[in-house]
Order: structure tokens, then sequence, then C-alpha cells
């Protein structure tokens, strides 16, 4: 056992310090209070007992919503600079500084057309009418005496990423209109069957109660499928900028169409053609012909770690990590390039693995300092493959602003320093 004696004294630590700080940096490039700071840091690592252990914490119940930790005061959602952020405004999920496939609420991915509206649960009302047997307006409470479900699924913005450069630099840049949870509702399903369909009902409209009224058309096969009337996210109410107090979750389907602050549905037999389904949400062709109703997000994924913007500080190992999600189903598997593309590895899948829901993989890599370009691919349980951005505009031309599922290369350099290989 060390006696006292053979400890480092705080003193000499620092003096330490100092002299590795002298000898490697100009001193003049750091200041007295940035190594004084450093010294203090030090003073708090082994064998020394950290100063945190020296008195007691804050009691239980100090907060009563749980916020995280200080030093995570950085992962925080995105908001694009560039773009007006007031009424029709979006932020994006730092998916590089996330784990495991649940997005934490406060993460989650926003997209609103007329800013969030401040709905009273108490005074909000659901509208259910059109080719129905027995109309019928459902309280938040009537919604809550069915039986409930809890699933896990992905939502993702149609435009996530656009078509043309600057793409981004970072993969929340990037992709960072997605976001995974686990929502608890009841099935759309059975809320229609309460109300008795006509035989020749083919589409349900959905509208919110936002200032923009958010309409879209829904086939009728994906309502008695598997979508949901959601209220709560994670295990809490939905947040307002969520939906709340009642959203429609349409799994695999592109974002808008999960219309929040649900307050209507009109059963049809055609779709209403509303500004978001023909002004915007329609894919432009090389031709400047529109693709109609292209509702599901196609299979994607992309390397969260290492990724644009963060650096490897060394050579030597690496786990390379990601997501991978399909509209149409469970990922099937996702192969890692090293070598931009030439070749492909399959990496890991880890459990669970569920049907429209985010699926991460990991790959064991060692990194021998050299530059290089790795990228992920995913294929889907229906066979789909993944493709590159290349082979995308082949087909739909440059006119096209949604529905963009490529493959994205990070390039790394010697210095360790991460980038986009598309910019």
């Amino acid at each position: 056992m060390k006696q006292e004696s053979d400890r480092p004294s705080a003193a000499s630590r620092r003096r330490f310090l100092q002299g590795a700080v002298v000898g490697g940096v100009a001193a003049s490039a750091l200041s007295r209070d940035a190594i004084a700071e450093t010294a203090k840091a030090a003073d708090n690592l082994p064998p020394n007992v950290p100063e945190w252990m020296k008195t007691p914490g804050d009691p239980a119940g100090s907060q009563p919503y749980g916020t995280p930790s200080e030093y995570e005061k950085n992962v925080v959602r995105h908001v694009p600079k560039n773009a007006p952020q007031y009424l029709s405004a979006a932020s994006r999920t730092p998916l590089q500084d996330l784990d495991g496939i649940i997005t934490p609420n406060g993460l989650f991915y926003e997209r609103h057309h007329g800013g969030v509206p401040n709905i009273d649960p108490a005074q909000h009302r659901l509208v259910l009418h059109g080719l129905v047997e027995k109309p019928l307006i459902f309280t938040m409470e009537d919604i809550r005496r069915f039986p409930s479900q809890s699933r896990i699924h992905f939502l993702e913005c149609s435009g996530n990423p656009i078509y043309t450069k600057p793409y981004g630099k970072t993969a929340s840049d990037l992709v960072g209109l997605l976001s995974c949870a686990e929502w608890t509702g009841v099935s759309l399903k059975l809320v229609l069957q309460e109300a008795g369909l006509k035989p020749e009902a083919k589409w349900v409209v959905a509208e919110g109660a936002d200032a923009a009224a958010m309409t879209r058309s829904i086939p009728i096969e994906k309502c008695l499928d598997d979508a949901m009337l959601v209220y709560s996210q994670n295990g809490e109410r939905l947040r307002p900028q969520q939906g709340y107090p009642l959203r429609i979750l349409l799994p695999g389907f592109e974002g808008n169409m999960n219309v929040k602050w649900l307050r209507r549905l009109k059963v049809t037999a055609e779709p209403v053609y509303s500004r978001e389904e023909t002004s915007k949400y329609t894919d432009l062709m090389a031709d400047g012909v529109a693709r109609e109703f292209t509702f599901y997000m196609e299979a994607k994924s992309i390397i969260t770690r290492p990724s644009g913007g963060q650096r490897l500080a060394a050579p030597g190992f690496h786990e390379i990590t990601g997501i991978a999600w399909s509209g149409h189903g469970k990922i099937r598997r996702v192969d890692i390039s090293l070598d931009e593309g030439k070749s492909w590895q399959e990496a890991q899948l880890q459990e669970p693995i569920l049907t429209r829901a985010i699926t991460r993989f990991r790959f064991p890599w060692h990194w021998d300092g050299k530059p290089v370009v790795i990228q992920s691919r995913a294929t889907d349980e229906t066979g789909y493959v993944q493709p590159t951005l290349a082979e995308l505009v082949s087909v739909r031309g440059e006119n096209s602003f949604y529905h963009n599922n490529a493959i994205w290369p990070w390039r790394i350099a010697a210095n360790g320093e991460i980038s986009n290989a598309q910019a």
C-alpha cells in the first residue's frame, strides 16, 4: 500500500501541469486563470477524493421536473440560422449526440406550419363525420376510454434532407428532422368502427387545430391498419410542440401526415387535395411532372459516430455506430464501407429490431490514421437497398425537394477531423 508521502502533492501536480502547458503551448496563449482552472480540475482526479464527494448533493425533489446534467447543456435541438423561424418553423434532433433508439421528448424534432397552439384539453374535441353511420364528437376523456396500446415508431419529415447543396456539416444538419419514440394511444380502426364506415369510404381527411389548419388525406387502408390516435409520448402526455393533447400517428408515412393537435376526421370517397398535398409535399421529377401521394419514407441510414463535426483523437480502435430506419417495415441489414463505396462489410444490428422504428447498428473498426471515407447502406425487409445520391438524381433529376434517402458519406482527414464527403 502506498504511503502518504508517495502521493504527489497538489502543489507538485500544479507545477507539473504548468510545466506541461508551457512546454506544449506558448505561455502567452493561456491566461493564468486557464492554468489555475486546469490545476483545479486535476485535484479531482485519482488518487484524490473529488470535490463532489465531500458535501451532500441536491436533495430529491429539488427539481419537480428533472433536467439533464449541466455538463450536457450543449446537447440541444439545432435551429437552422439561415431559415426564418417564426410560424412555419423547424428544429432538428442532435442525432450525433444520442445513444440507443429512443429520442428524449426534449430533443424530439419539431416542424409546424402555423406556430404551436396552447390548447386546453378540457375544451378540445375530436369530430368524426362524413361517410360514417353515426357522426361522433369525442372529448379527450372519451378517447382515453378506448383500449390503449404503446408502440415504438420513428417520425421523419419528407424534406430530410433536401436534394440541393449545401447539405450540412453534421448528422443533425443532414437528417435531424427524424426522431423515434414510444407512442401511447388508441387504434384509429377502433374509433372508426365506433362510428361505422359506409361502403364508399376510401379516405380520411385529418385536420389540425393549429392556425394553419394543417390538413392531409389518408388512405382508408392505412387507417384500418396500424394508424393510432396518440396522447402520450415516451410515457408522458404529448408536449405542445408534438401535438398536445392529440395527434394522429401513421407509422412509416412522411411526418406532416401525422397531423398534430387533431380536431377533425372526415371520412370521404376522394382525397381533399389540400395545400399540403398539392403545392407542398409532392415530388417533382426531371420533366417537371409531380409524383402524387408519396406517403412512405424509404429505407435510410446514417453513421452518427464518427460523423461530421466530430474529431478522432488518435488512431486505433473506434466503434462505428449509427441508425437505420424504413417506412416499409424492419431493417434487415446495414453494410459499412471504408473505401468510398468500393466494398462493403456487414454491421451488427442492435436489438430490438422493430418495424418502422429506428434500428441502431455497430461496427468495430481500427483506424490507421490515414484519410478515409466511411458510409453506411441500409436494406429493409422488402429487399429495398438504400441508393447513392447519384442514383437518386439520375432517376428524379434535380427538381425534387422531398424524400431524399441517399447514402451520406463522411470524410475523415489525417488529423482526425470529420466532414461531409458529399459537400
